[in-house]
């Protein structure tokens, strides 16, 4: 395996600073009450719904390397799609699939390792509103 780009590095680190901070500032929940039994199939879980504001702090390390507004490739000589107005749906499913691995990019899965579902929500509902 040859190693990281040093940006890629320094991306990740960036984003695991970012991330340590916006879990500290979240506040613990209590866990939900059991759910009673029944004949019936468990309901499917809804979709987390994203907060924009939350995923552009999230989302500052995706600009470097997807030409997001105002941003320039890291590395343009490498193909890297741009993912500012990409649907919301779409891009909760690429990153959570570079978070399980099922998505092959050694940079990409370093960074969906850092992030919850709800982190994942909130980039994608950032990520989705800019134009």
């Amino acid at each position: 395996m040859r190693p990281l780009p040093l940006a890629a590095c320094l991306a990740l680190v960036a984003t695991l600073s970012v991330a340590a901070v916006v879990t500290a500032q979240v506040p613990a929940t209590t866990a939900p009450a059991p759910a009673a039994a029944s004949d019936t199939a468990p309901a499917a879980p809804a979709p987390r719904v994203g907060n924009a504001e939350a995923g552009r702090t999230l989302a500052y390390t995706c600009q470097g390397c997807h030409g997001v507004e105002g941003y320039k490739n890291a590395y343009p000589s490498f193909h890297v799609p741009r993912i500012g107005g990409q649907s919301a749906e779409y891009l909760v499913q690429a990153l959570t699939e570079y978070k399980h691995g099922d998505r092959k990019h050694p940079t990409m899965q370093a960074q969906s390792q850092s992030f919850s579902e709800q982190d994942i929500a909130d980039i994608s509902a950032y990520l989705s509103s800019l134009k």
